[in-house]
């Protein structure tokens, strides 16, 4: 092989070898470390049992009308579908042979979860931008839509960990190794 082809061959080796060097010897000074207040406004995760649930609560009426200004658009009048997705109904259709219809009602093992995803993910076009009051009041919509609360009930970071969804035993706990 002559000394040509030799270093035709190598040069991408050796590219990749003196630009790795170069930035192991320098930091690419991307970003900046994010502070705790930074941080803070982030970290809004709410568990199964309910903790990290914030003060406030809400109504299914409460409910009503701030998902008639803020959720209908997405999620059709009372959750129907279309063009997102549905959001009620699907009851006893996870087990059998069409398909399973995967609604809040259907397949939501906690209610809180429920919570969490809305505070933190809706409206999709505006994520967290939901005070306290009116999550609550639009997870006590949902709920009541679906069956699970009565149309009387207040949620807040007592009553809501209570709410016993109709799917609560259908997932199995994973446990790492054991």
């Amino acid at each position: 092989m002559s000394m040509r082809k030799l270093l035709v061959a190598a040069m991408p080796a050796l590219v990749v070898a003196l630009a790795s060097t170069a930035f192991a010897q320098q930091s690419p000074k991307l970003g900046k470390p994010i502070s705790q207040e930074d941080l803070a406004s982030w970290d809004i995760s709410i568990g199964p049992d309910g903790a990290g649930l914030p003060a406030g609560s809400g109504t299914v009426k409460q409910g009503e009308a701030t998902f008639a200004a803020k959720c209908q658009a997405c999620h059709n009048e009372k959750g129907a579908g279309t063009p997102n997705d549905r959001l009620v109904g699907g009851q006893g259709t996870l087990a059998g042979d069409k398909p399973p219809i995967k609604t809040v009602g259907s397949y939501w093992p906690y209610a809180t979860t429920l919570f969490d995803y809305i505070r933190r993910a809706m409206p999709l076009n505006e994520s967290k931008s939901l005070t306290n009051d009116e999550v609550y009041g639009v997870v006590a919509y949902l709920l009541n839509l679906n069956g699970v609360i009565p149309e009387t009930e207040t949620l807040n970071a007592q009553t809501l960990p209570k709410v016993a969804m109709p799917n609560r035993d259908g997932f199995i706990a994973f446990t790492r190794g054991k």
